[in-house]
């Protein structure tokens, strides 16, 4: 694990503004906080070179795609072998329908996040995709009837506090 930054309640505003928005400009940014646009430049600049800030995102609608059907594959495989998981990782990542893989502990190894057509769709996916693969032992399906984002990623002691203010409670 990678050790965690530093962050003061600056920081803590601008990720929870980018994160709701991240085309938000710059100035908008610095109004919104109470700084100077260059010092919220260089603070952003800070957060990305420290790797608080991986990159930027375009989020897509799947249904808008022609991909209406989302799902969630629980997948064992077996033997659990490096020298057979890592060409199944590769293979599922470059699936048009993959749209998350984890990898997991407990019964099952993987879970993936599919979005398809239609069930016909889906259970090409599964035969064609997964269970034809040799290593795959099982897979289970379950459908996403609805997802909901969550609020935005904050440091553990900024969770803490009162909603909105990223700041910890005061001692009492």
């Amino acid at each position: 694990m990678t050790d965690s930054i530093a962050l003061d309640t600056v920081d803590l505003h601008i990720l929870r503004l980018l994160q709701n928005d991240a085309r938000t400009t710059y100035r908008d940014l610095a109004a919104e906080v109470g700084v100077a646009p260059s010092t919220c430049l260089d603070r952003v600049a800070r957060m990305r070179r420290t790797g608080v800030i991986l990159g930027h995102q375009l989020r897509l609608d799947p249904a808008k795609m022609g991909r209406g059907l989302e799902a969630l594959l629980s997948v064992q495989v077996r033997p659990h072998r490096r020298e057979l998981i890592g060409p199944f990782v590769e293979r599922i990542r470059t699936l048009p329908e993959s749209r998350a893989l984890f990898h997991l502990t407990g019964p099952d190894d993987y879970l993936v996040h599919v979005a398809v057509t239609d069930t016909a769709d889906l259970q090409r996916l599964v035969l064609d995709e997964f269970t034809s693969r040799r290593e795959v032992a099982r897979v289970e399906t379950r459908l996403i009837f609805q997802q909901w984002e969550c609020g935005p990623l904050l440091p553990p002691a900024a969770t803490t506090a009162g909603p909105g203010t990223g700041q910890a409670p005061e001692p009492g």
